[in-house]
């Protein structure tokens, strides 16, 4: 199943900085639908995301009932994303979905 969302990039800090685009409630209540079953702990979902031109794989993360993509520094480097920058995504759900 492919999503397509829009928000900005945000750095949540921690002992390495993360940085993350939040998936808003509408679309993280349809992957939390889609996605039963593909978890593979605390509630982990595998996807592979695009950006631009790069695509990658990662897992979305749950937090206060939404869902965080992860977006690697090489995908920030490749596509020249910094903080705060809208970020549009498409995303499908499970490993190797490209």
């Amino acid at each position: 199943m492919e999503f397509n969302f829009e928000n900005p990039l945000f750095e949540r800090r921690g002992p390495a900085p993360f940085f993350f685009v939040k998936i808003d409630q509408d679309v993280s209540d349809l992957i939390k639908i889609a996605a039963k079953g593909l978890s593979y702990g605390w509630g982990v979902i595998p996807v592979t995301a695009t950006v631009g031109k790069t695509t990658w794989s990662t897992s979305l993360f749950p937090k206060d009932g939404l869902y965080l993509l992860p977006v690697k520094d090489a995908v920030r480097a490749a596509e020249a994303i910094e903080e705060d920058q809208l970020v549009q995504v498409r995303m499908l759900l499970g490993k190797n979905s490209k």
